[in-house]
Formats: C-alpha cells, sequence, structure tokens
C-alpha cells in the first residue's frame, strides 16, 4: 500500500522544510540570533527506560531553553494502545514518538498520522535506518542477544539454536511481545529466518522460559541467577556488567534481530519546528555519544560503540524485509502467545 499525500499538503511541508533549514543550526550563513527557536513545550511519548531519557532531555533543554519536553514513558504496547485510543478521539496527546520498532512507524505513515520530515543529521547516520520517505529515523541500533549469568553459565550457548537443549530447560526469561516492541517484531523475524522459524521456536518453548513483562525483568534475571540464561536487549547487559554483575551477552552465530528506537513527528502537532530540533538532536554526534554512554550501540560512523561492545561491523545482523515483518507481525504474535502459554 502506498502512502498518500495530497500535492498541497507536501507543497506546505516543502515550505516549511525549506525554512527551518534556513535557520537551523547547520545551516550556512546563519547567525546565532537566526538559530534561536521560539519558546515551545513538547510532549514525548517513549519507551525509553526513564533516566536515560531525562538526560537526553536535559541534554536538549540545555541547548535549547526555550523549549520545554513532557515525557510520557511507556512500554511500546501501552504506548501504541494509548494512541490508538487518541487517534480514534481526534486528538493525538503527543508531539513526537520514540518508541522499539519500524513497523509501527510504517504503520502510522501509512495512515497519515507522521510528519514527513528528513533531518539534515540524517545522512551522516546508517542510511537503513532511515526512512526513505522521510517520516521517521532510527536513533541507536538495539540487538537481541542471549544473556548469561557468568556464575552459573560455564559453557555458553553460541547459537539461537543452543537454546533448545534441554540442559537450559526452566533456566531462561525473555520479554512478552504484547508489552515489548522489540520482543513483538523479534517473534516475526525469528519466525521468518530460515535457519530458525517456527520449529525452533517450538524447541524454546519446549523449555518452559520465563515470559517476563519486559527486557528489564529479564535482564535482572539473569543478573540474579533466577534464570540465568536470558533473551534481551543488549545495552541492558551492557549496564548491569557496568553495575558489577555477573552477566555478559552472547551475539549468536545465526546473527541478531535488531530495532533502531526510531523518532517520529505526529503530523498534528502544533510545534512543528521544535519538533524537528528534538529529531535533530537524537541523531546529531552529540545525541548520539549521550547514546553511548548509556550503552547503546550509535548509529553513526563518527561515534564509536560503548566501551567493550563490539564494532557493529564485528555483528551479523538479521536484516530481513520490513514490509514482510510488518504483514507478519500479528500472526507471529499469535504463533508465540500460543506456543508460550
Amino acid at each position: 500500500m502506498l502512502r498518500k499525500r495530497s500535492i498541497g499538503a507536501i507543497a506546505a511541508l516543502a515550505v516549511a522544510g525549506l525554512a527551518l533549514t534556513a535557520c537551523s543550526p547547520g545551516a550556512s550563513g546563519a547567525s546565532a540570533e537566526a538559530q534561536q527557536p521560539k519558546a515551545a513545550s513538547l510532549t514525548l511519548y517513549t519507551s525509553e527506560p526513564q533516566e536515560k531519557i531525562d538526560e537526553l532531555i536535559a541534554a536538549f533543554t540545555e541547548q535549547y531553553p526555550d523549549i520545554s519536553v513532557e515525557v510520557f514513558r511507556a512500554g511500546t504496547g501501552d504506548l501504541t494502545a494509548r494512541i490508538a485510543a487518541e487517534e480514534k478521539a481526534g486528538d493525538i496527546g503527543a508531539d513526537l514518538l520514540l518508541a522499539a520498532d519500524a513497523p509501527t512507524f510504517e504503520d502510522y505513515a501509512e495512515r497519515d498520522l507522521l510528519l514527513k520530515y528528513e533531518s539534515p543529521e540524517a545522512k551522516s547516520i546508517r542510511q537503513d535506518l532511515v526512512d526513505p520517505e522521510g517520516f521517521y529515523v532510527g536513533t541507536r541500533l538495539l540487538p537481541t542477544v542471549i544473556a548469561i549469568n557468568t556464575n552459573t553459565i560455564t559453557d555458553a550457548p553460541t547459537s539461537w539454536n543452543d537454546l533448545t537443549d534441554p540442559a537450559y530447560a526452566g533456566k531462561i526469561a525473555m520479554p512478552n511481545p504484547d508489552v515489548s516492541g522489540a520482543a513483538a517484531y523479534n517473534a516475526a523475524v525469528w519466525l521468518d529466518e530460515p535457519k530458525l522459524g517456527r520449529s525452533w521456536l517450538e524447541g524454546l518453548a519446549a523449555n518452559k522460559p520465563l515470559i517476563a513483562e519486559s527486557n528489564g525483568p529479564v535482564s535482572q534475571a539473569v543478573a540474579d541467577g533466577s534464570r540465568p540464561v536470558g533473551v534481551v536487549v543488549d545495552s541492558l547487559v551492557r549496564d548491569l556488567a557496568a553495575a558489577g554483575s555477573p552477566i555478559e551477552a552472547v551475539y549468536p552465530e545465526e546473527g541478531v534481530p535488531f530495532v533502531s528506537q526510531p523518532v517520529g513527528i505526529f503530523a498534528d502537532t502544533e510545534e512543528p519546528e521544535a519538533a524537528k530540533l528534538l529529531v535533530d538532536f537524537l541523531i546529531s554526534k552529540q545525541g548520539q555519544e549521550i547514546a553511548v554512554t548509556q550503552s547503546y550501540l550509535p548509529i553513526r560512523e563518527d561515534v564509536q560503540s560503548p566501551e567493550g561492545a563490539p564494532k557493529i561491523s564485528d555483528i551479523t545482523l538479521l536484516n530481513p524485509d520490513l514490509k514482510k515483518i510488518r504483514a507478519s507481525q500479528a500472526a507471529a504474535l499469535e504463533t508465540f502467545n500460543g506456543l508460550f502459554q
């Protein structure tokens, strides 16, 4: 299905984009006075951990003190449910969404819920994370890996298929795809992957993993040893390891699914120029350097991976056709829930 935009709407957006380019911080010849945005108040919906989004917003408002940002934080599943209810009522309560999975943004773009904006910073990031039509852009790489408790697991699994070994029965934890956007995306990717597919998922289900509400409780279960093996995003593993927990990430040999925590601007925002500045900031070098201090893998080549993390070029990333995954995700969730309940 092609996204439809009226000629008038496209023209209006083009004019707005030209106006922003003329006064953006990167525009040549722009004076410091011209670069300062007008006072504005933004509302951001996000699935980011509270302390991490607070740090990012503090840095943004230090650069743009006249722009205030109110944050509403929840899991991706809860956010999409909230947005659906607000869409039905005719008033989405946020200016921007920063959440886990690109398929959600694809759906919103098709329903004309997102504002087209091609950030000048986007040319400096991985192009596979940029929506070709300009409705959203990834902000970091979040691979899902196998986490192990190093006090308990001495012979670490090296592949996803290892997790179907009966030796891991009762020892695995993984997030609930009804709550976690990354987990929902992963379910579709695993089912689509020829080396894995339904037979692998059935073998994993036979080991009776604990289905925790989100990635956070999974990483904690691995760290405390109650479930010494976890399926979880790698940034949380690095966070806990840095804090002294006996936890380590394994990047399975078949490759790892990943989400890019996209950001997009809602079409009915009353503060489009301020919202665009926040998008710029998140994918700017400064924004990515903050992301790295928060244990995330960066999306810019001029920003290095966190200490102890592999280079992105050394990770095998599962990068399936996004439209196919989006079309199959509802069925994948049904399959997952049928096997793991």
